[in-house]
């Protein structure tokens, strides 16, 4: 099949699921949007998504520990329709960035898994990492405000980053050299920390002029307004975490 010519991209993060791990995530187990999300995520991607589109799975797919933990948790996967990539999320463990290459052998036709390089949508490239922020620890003053941070952590974090900037920007300039005018981003972590305006991944995303930046992570309501959303500075930000659409896979492009 030809996904050059499917009908419309989709996307969705944080399916965290355990059919043979151990579920430990205090809001999965309490918060009412996580109760039988698998159920309902599956009844709307099959009501939504046709065998031609394709879903984009932005990161933190399984609780397992390893590729055998994940087993039914891919089987899952697999049974979704349309073309499904999969990117790279902070608890992925079963994902070594090194061996993309296996995974991809091992799962094909059935899963794409999207970590260094790019894929193509029709005339877009899709480029992924799974990013990285500073989340704290933050201090706060009795309003709840922001003042200060533990900066040992901050420089952790800054090297962190740095790693990603560097992935990212060689697939970006990949899509470049090879003729792609129209890139799409996705990352796993949100694109700016709490107290950023700006960070490299939006520059990057300015040099290279892309049409949009997917990311997830940012669970809880307290937490869905961490990073950028809507347009800045002409590139639309989208936040797909899976509690945060409620389980309704976003369309990013027809």
């Amino acid at each position: 099949m030809n996904y050059n010519d499917g009908m419309s991209l989709y996307a969705i993060g944080d399916l965290h699921l355990h059919y043979q791990s151990v579920l430990k995530a205090k809001a999965q187990l309490s918060d009412p949007l996580w109760k039988d999300h698998e159920r309902r995520f599956k009844e709307n991607c099959e009501r939504m998504i046709s065998d031609k589109d394709t879903l984009v799975l932005v990161g933190d797919h399984s609780w397992g520990k390893n590729l055998s933990e994940c087993e039914e948790d891919f089987a899952y996967i697999r049974s979704l329709p349309g073309r499904k990539i999969l990117t790279r999320g902070n608890h992925d463990m079963f994902w070594d960035a090194r061996k993309t290459r296996q995974l991809n052998e091992q799962f094909q036709p059935d899963l794409t898994f999207l970590q260094d390089g790019y894929l193509t949508y029709k005339d877009y490239a899709l480029v992924a990492t799974k990013g990285h922020t500073f989340e704290g620890p933050y201090y706060l003053n009795q309003k709840g405000q922001i003042i200060g941070w533990d900066e040992e952590a901050e420089q952790q974090a800054k090297k962190l980053v740095e790693r990603e900037r560097l992935r990212i920007s060689r697939s970006l300039e990949s899509a470049r050299k090879d003729g792609f005018r129209k890139i799409v981003i996705f990352l796993h972590y949100p694109p700016t920390s709490v107290i950023e305006s700006d960070s490299v991944f939006t520059k990057l995303a300015e040099q290279y002029d892309v049409s949009q930046v997917i990311y997830a992570h940012c669970h809880g309501e307290r937490r869905f307004h961490d990073s950028i959303q809507g347009r800045y500075r002409g590139i639309k930000y989208s936040l797909v975490s899976g509690d945060y659409l409620n389980w309704v896979p976003k369309k990013i492009l027809d």
